[in-house]
């Protein structure tokens, strides 16, 4: 195998977990009597409502808007019945307007087979056009909306596309089962990636500790003369940032302030671009995706095709239920997650995973006072102090917080994560980013 790549500059080595969900094929969640279908699960505005109580509705049915340009269309998971429209709170607390439909009547594409669409002759400004229609998002997690990464302003050059297999987060194996089996796709969605943004090198990073995809993925990229290359790296998180993939794959960084683009970068993830993939060649919007449920308090821990809107309940149910002993519930990764208040709360498009842990996994240990050990200022990635960031921010002193790149932080966990006082850090700096936002808006 080549040489190993990885990011410069902190970073921590936490156990991955995978090898409870890695090994077996992804299989269909079950269809359940209700999906709940939230207007907000993208980055920016809350997409505007187009349907009422009682209308009918189809699979692949638009039913919400993109409310601006950044923005995302939501799509009806299912045909069926609106029951209501209503306000939940997502997982992240962000409190959300959901149409709630009651699945009846037939689907148009689950289970049959459709007639893929020769897509060649479309122009890039068509490709566009149709990955806005189908409601397409970052599904690494950031969730920005996929139309508005790829519209490259006119001065700018994309020299390097990124493709994003390096899942980094502990537990997480749906972007590895993609990879595994829908490889021949994937490429095929590289193939329309390449068409809207003609780049002048494509990478796939891909973590060692799948040594399988990486060979899988290598072996079609060689066979069919891609000239797409696949770097391996280290295994080391957060390298799935986009950033830092940059640092590991080509070796440039984006300045504090800046986009990929400002280096003639773009970086998108496996999922996304199979998303893109199905798209375009069938004519299919974002309506459902691949996740982990796994977790020391999942009983059968499995990779799900899952609807948009499921409930996560259904989910942990369909993989056999939680132990007595589960004491937290998480949505997305261990790492950058949120703990669950309900289980009613549906799945999104930004959902990586649904994970259930123990209080072994979980501790309860006290928070203590800090004793300048440093560990968290050589974990952070960025270079930034958070200690300093954290002291600021206790003492209301948002705007000295600032200052010091408050806003550079990724919340990635990896300084509560070595922290031996147990400091919430991570929360702290949410709390800091928006105070700070509000004496913005106020002055």
């Amino acid at each position: 195998m080549k040489s190993l790549k990885t990011f410069p500059k902190g970073g921590i080595h936490p156990g991955d977990f995978k090898e409870l969900t890695n090994k077996e094929p992804v299989r269909n969640a079950a269809i359940k009597n209700i999906f709940i279908v939230p207007m907000s699960q993208h980055l920016g505005a809350p997409s505007e409502c187009l349907v009422n109580p009682g209308d009918e509705v189809k699979e692949g049915m638009l039913i919400g808007k993109a409310a601006g340009f950044i923005s995302a269309n939501i799509h009806s998971p299912a045909p069926g019945v609106v029951k209501e429209i209503t306000d939940i709170y997502l997982a992240s607390g962000m409190k959300s307007k959901a149409v709630v439909i009651e699945p009846s009547g037939e689907f148009d594409q689950l289970g049959k087979i459709v007639t893929p669409i020769d897509w060649s002759a479309m122009t890039p400004k068509e490709l566009q056009d149709k990955i806005l229609e189908s409601g397409i998002v970052g599904l690494g997690g950031a969730t920005f909306p996929s139309n508005v990464k790829y519209a490259v302003p006119a001065d700018a050059k994309v020299e390097t596309l990124v493709i994003n297999g390096v899942e980094c987060e502990p537990y997480l194996t749906a972007d590895h089962r993609l990879m595994l089996e829908k490889t021949e796709e994937i490429f095929k969605g590289i193939d329309i990636l390449k068409k809207i943004l003609n780049p002048g090198k494509v990478y796939i990073g891909i973590e060692a500790n799948k040594l399988d995809a990486i060979e899988k993925m290598e072996k079609f990229a060689i066979e069919k003369g891609t000239g797409i290359e696949i770097v391996p790296l280290k295994l080391k998180y957060p390298q799935g940032e986009e950033k830092q993939l940059l640092r590991a794959v080509i070796g440039k960084e984006v300045p504090s302030g800046k986009l990929p683009i400002n280096i003639g970068a773009v970086v998108s993830n496996v999922g996304t671009v199979y998303a893109i993939y199905e798209a375009i060649v069938f004519n299919k919007p974002l309506i459902e995706r691949i996740l982990t449920v796994s977790g020391s308090g999942i009983k059968n821990p499995a990779n799900l095709k899952v609807r948009i809107g499921t409930k996560v309940g259904d989910l942990i149910e369909d993989c056999g239920g939680i132990t007595d002993d589960t004491v937290r519930i998480i949505m997305g990764g261990p790492m950058m997650g949120f703990s669950m208040v309900s289980l009613d709360t549906p799945v999104t498009k930004g959902t990586s995973g649904i994970l259930a842990f123990t209080e072994k996994e979980v501790g309860k240990n006290k928070e203590t006072a800090c004793i300048f050990c440093g560990r968290c200022v050589k974990a952070c990635h960025i270079g930034l102090m958070p200690t300093k960031l954290y002291k600021k921010i206790s003492f209301k002193m948002y705007e000295d917080a600032m200052h010091l790149n408050l806003m550079d932080c990724k919340e990635c966990g990896c300084c509560n994560y070595v922290c031996p006082a147990n400091i919430p850090l991570v929360q702290g700096f949410r709390l800091g980013k928006k105070m700070a936002n509000k004496q913005k808006v106020k002055s």
